[in-house]
Order: C-alpha cells, then structure tokens, then sequence
C-alpha cells in the first residue's frame, strides 16, 4: 500500500487482551534497547492492573489487517498544570508510514485537551537511528523545546519536542 493510500484506523483504549500483542510490538521495535522494553511494558502493567491509576493512559490502533498496529501512552506531568507527557508510541515495522501513529497523537491530543491539557511534551533520542522519530513530531507541528548533549550516553543527545493544545 502506498503511504498516501491510508487505511482507516481504529482507535480505542488498550484492554488487558491487548497485553501480549502490544509485549510483541514493542518487543519488535528495533530502536529500543532492553531497558526501554522493560520500562513501556512496565507502565502498561500499571495501567492495565490499576483501573483507578491516573497517571498514564493507553490507547491502540487497528486497521484492516487483523491485530492491533500501534499504541500510545500519555500522561500528567506531576506537579505541573496542563503539562502532560507522551511517555511512549510505537507502531509495528510493516504498518509504519500508513497513518495508525498520527491517528494515534491526534487521539492523545484531543483527550489531553479535554481534560485542561495545554501542553504536550515527547522526549526521544538524537542519534541518527532515531532520524524518522524526529521527523514524525516536527511533521505533527511539535517544536524542538531542548537539546541536552550526551544525556542518555556520550554521542546519544536527548531531544524534547513541544506541542502547545492551547
């Protein structure tokens, strides 16, 4: 299927059916190392175990082939008003490019905005691997908030990126 050629996706909250499906995409993506596995799966246990926590919230995407494609997790950002984080998205390799993790953003915004969110924060690596990631949230109108040099590692600088909701 050609990029401009989108599937409708479906997005809708993540359900603890969804756990194994969503523990293999996010086993799949190939820019995260072990630790980060560890820590997305971590969070989704938090969410799906707790239905009264409030701090991260998860959502999936479908489309015509069967099976869940991408998922998202934000949250507040503690101590702060309107600030909310969007810990984590990630899309399976071959439905990458088709639209399900700009779906994804765009349903995160709307429900961070309903609920008096003003400002969405991404944080990601600057490492040359990670060149689509960057693209992604400059295409999605985030801005580069910050910079920081040898954050993660030496060589491996942390970029914020910013979307102002209001």
């Amino acid at each position: 299927m050609h990029s401009d050629e989108r599937p409708a996706a479906r997005v809708r909250p993540m359900t603890t059916e969804d756990r194994r499906e969503v523990a293999e995409l996010i086993d799949g993506v190939e820019n995260f190392n072990p630790a980060e596995k560890e820590c997305a799966l971590e969070l989704v246990d938090i969410y799906l175990g707790d239905p009264d926590q409030t701090d991260y919230a998860f959502a999936v995407a479908s489309g015509e082939a069967p099976g869940i494609q991408a998922y998202i997790c934000w949250g507040p950002v503690p101590l702060t008003r309107g600030t909310f984080d969007l810990y984590w998205i990630a899309t399976r390799r071959e439905a990458r490019g088709r639209g399900f993790g700009r779906t994804l953003v765009g349903h995160a915004e709307r429900a961070v905005a309903s609920s008096g969110g003003r400002l969405l924060v991404a944080e990601t690596s600057a490492k040359s691997s990670y060149r689509n990631t960057i693209e992604f949230y400059r295409s999605l109108g985030f801005e580069e908030a910050s910079h920081i040099a040898d954050f993660y590692d030496v060589g491996d600088d942390r970029l914020i990126f910013v979307k102002r909701l209001s």
